[in-house]
């Protein structure tokens, strides 16, 4: 029997500690916040936000909303980030994305303190992710890769030796993913495979871990994975379901690998809870250094 990874529950272990911390952290004094700013009014956006502070209230994180519309220019949105930037209530923030057509984004991120930058995105906390091989790390870390090794990390996954086959490049994942696997800590051997890699397949077949993160519905295909392998779906697809006539998520493995996994993350309720409680751990330990 496959085991599936349950990233539903073991967020929720993750947000009683937290919110544990957080309980600590404002017996002395200090009250966690955490920042977003959101340009313009897209649903999947504005979704997404919502649910990062309603997650804010279940642990006792304070919440530092910024609007702008969707006309907003570069100089009105760098005002709203340095005023996050200054804001004491704001332990860490981020900037939703995507941002209106014409924004030049990483400009935007730039702007970021880098001891504000909830999403373990900027490039100065990149750099130091590069340059830490060994030993703690006390800046950031990127949300979605550090809750993919958290999850594999609940379920005993030992990483150690394991050849992981990344497939996309993107960065919320697939650049940065690599970084923390290659860790001593971690110490796998990566792959990172994108639309210029040959005999992709091959790549696939050879993996102990699959990290599918390319956005196409579907595409890990039981043919494509050897017996047993590890299954982690990070891909976001929009498919139209003719039969219930509306749009359902669906990830990058194809349900029907998962009897031939050893264990896989079902999606959604694997990897994208762990990201949103990655953020929350982000801003508690913003504060306790801060403390």
């Amino acid at each position: 029997m496959s085991t599936i990874i349950d990233g539903k529950r073991i967020a929720a272990g993750i947000k009683t500690d937290l919110a544990e911390r957080v309980s600590r952290l404002k017996a002395r004094g200090i009250q966690p916040g955490l920042g977003t700013l959101l340009v313009g009014s897209d649903p999947g956006s504005m979704k997404y936000v919502a649910g990062k502070h309603a997650d804010c209230q279940e642990v006792g994180i304070t919440s530092v909303k910024k609007e702008l519309p969707a006309d907003a220019s570069f100089d009105d949105i760098a005002a709203a980030v340095r005023e996050l930037n200054e804001d004491p209530a704001c332990t860490g923030f981020i900037v939703q994305l995507p941002l209106p057509k014409g924004i030049n984004e990483n400009a935007i991120i730039d702007m970021i303190d880098p001891a504000k930058d909830a999403d373990g995105m900027h490039p100065y906390n990149l750099g130091e992710l590069v340059l830490h091989v060994r030993g703690d790390i006390s800046t950031p870390l990127p949300c979605t890769p550090r809750g993919v090794l958290e999850l594999l990390h609940a379920y005993d996954i030992d990483l150690n030796g394991k050849e992981v086959c990344v497939l996309g490049r993107g960065i919320t994942i697939g650049r940065t993913i690599g970084l923390m696997l290659t860790r001593n800590a971690v110490n796998a051997t990566v792959t990172l495979c994108h639309t210029g890699t040959r005999d992709l397949s091959a790549h696939m077949r050879r993996a102990d871990v699959i990290v599918a993160a390319m956005g196409s519905a579907g595409f890990v295909t039981p043919d494509k994975i050897k017996d047993g392998a590890v299954l982690v779906d990070v891909g976001v697809s929009r498919v139209y379901d003719e039969e219930a006539g509306r749009y359902r998520i669906k990830g990058d493995v194809d349900k029907a690998c998962y009897d031939k996994a050893s264990a896989y993350t079902p999606n959604p309720g694997g990897v994208g809870p762990m990201t949103r409680a990655m953020l929350l751990a982000n801003v508690v330990e913003m504060a306790e250094r801060h403390a």
